[in-house]
């Protein structure tokens, strides 16, 4: 799996979730960030990067 197969699933399960009462996602691809916020006004923000792990 590549990292904007994984960074595109990971919105659309964000986005599709009801149980998370979220009312705003923003995706910044140029800086690998995905901005959350909250219907009770916080926000969060997820950095994304590929770790390499060795394993083949």
């Amino acid at each position: 799996m590549d990292l904007n197969y994984f960074k595109d699933k990971l919105f659309d399960l964000l986005n599709d979730s009801e149980g998370l009462k979220i009312a705003d996602l923003n995706a910044d691809e140029q800086n690998n960030l995905l901005t959350v916020k909250t219907e009770d006004g916080n926000i969060f923000e997820i950095a994304f990067r590929q770790v390499e792990t060795g394993e083949t």
